[in-house]
Parts: C-alpha cells; sequence; structure tokens
C-alpha cells in the first residue's frame, strides 16, 4: 500500500489530537471540522460535560444541530418532548426549535455535535480558553459561572434566544 502524502483540495484529514480544543463552561469541545475547513457549510465536534452540566432552554434562528452520544447519558428536551439518552443514541434539531439537556448518571457524557452552518462554537471559543488538556477543566482551571454569564450575554449575537430555565437535576 502506498502511503498518501498530499490530501485532494477541499478534503481535510485531521487527528483527534491536532482537533482546536476550548475549555468553557465547564465542558470541553474539540473541533473536528470548522467552516474553515467546510467553506462554513458545517462545523463537527465532540464535546465533554462533567456529571450534573445543563443548558437553559434555548433557540437556535441561524443553525440545526445533531447530537450523537458516544458515552455516558443525557437527558435531553425538544420542545415539550424529554427523552434519556445513551450511548448511541442522536437528536437532530431543525434551527427554531427551543431544546435543552443535561448531564445525568455519575460520569462525564461525551458526544459528538454536528452544527448546520458551522459558526456555533465560535461562541465556545469567544467565551472559553483554549484547552491545556483533552479533558474537562477542574473547577480551579476555569470560573463556570463566570463563564456560563459571559454564555448567557454573548448568546444572542450567535442568533441564540433563552426561553427557559435548565432542567432540574434528576430529570
Amino acid at each position: 500500500m502506498s502511503a498518501v502524502t498530499e490530501v485532494p483540495a477541499g478534503a481535510v484529514v485531521r487527528r483527534g489530537a491536532e482537533a482546536p480544543a476550548t475549555w468553557a463552561v465547564g465542558g470541553l469541545f474539540e473541533r473536528l471540522l470548522t467552516g474553515v475547513d467546510t467553506g462554513g457549510a458545517l462545523g463537527l465536534s465532540v464535546t465533554t460535560q462533567l456529571p450534573g452540566a445543563a443548558t437553559p432552554l434555548h433557540v437556535h434562528s441561524r443553525e440545526a444541530e445533531c447530537f450523537y452520544v458516544l458515552d455516558g447519558t443525557l437527558t435531553y428536551r425538544v420542545g415539550d418532548h424529554v427523552a434519556q439518552l445513551a450511548a448511541g443514541d442522536l437528536v437532530w434539531l431543525p434551527a427554531g426549535v427551543p431544546h435543552a439537556f443535561r448531564v445525568t448518571g455519575d460520569r462525564p457524557a461525551r458526544f459528538l455535535a454536528l452544527t448546520v452552518p458551522d459558526g456555533l462554537l465560535d461562541l465556545y471559543d469567544a467565551v472559553g480558553t483554549p484547552a491545556l488538556e483533552r479533558r474537562p477543566p477542574l473547577p480551579d482551571e476555569q470560573s463556570v459561572p463566570q463563564q456560563a454569564g459571559a454564555w448567557l450575554a454573548a448568546a444572542p449575537g450567535f442568533g441564540i434566544t433563552v426561553v427557559g430555565p435548565p432542567l432540574p437535576p434528576g430529570s
């Protein structure tokens, strides 16, 4: 087998350790594909969130999102429907659909997050910091309340409207 030395124009080959990574609001966001890679068509990341992590109920005006759970469990609200998601489960969210999630169980949740078009992860880069390691930040490495406040303040500029509180613990 011959070694390929040049990637065809427009194609992307990225080793996981080469993906830009951000710590934001207590999670690790590893950007596998960015809008620069795809001409803005989509973004793809692996996200790791700690137990109890939750988003407020919110709506995206610009992007559709798809989440595929790799490990751990999530409670996901889509409109008024609430579902428990585990490894191998998926949720597709067209733009304009209210949604929220909470990591449930006693271990982190890891999931692929696809956004169409790309742009949403720029919010996490804006409020977060470059990841020092490929794991979620420790409490002394990041101020989650401060970043959550920054996320709430910046969200409207990214086409996000918060429409309700996070799912309660134990949901």
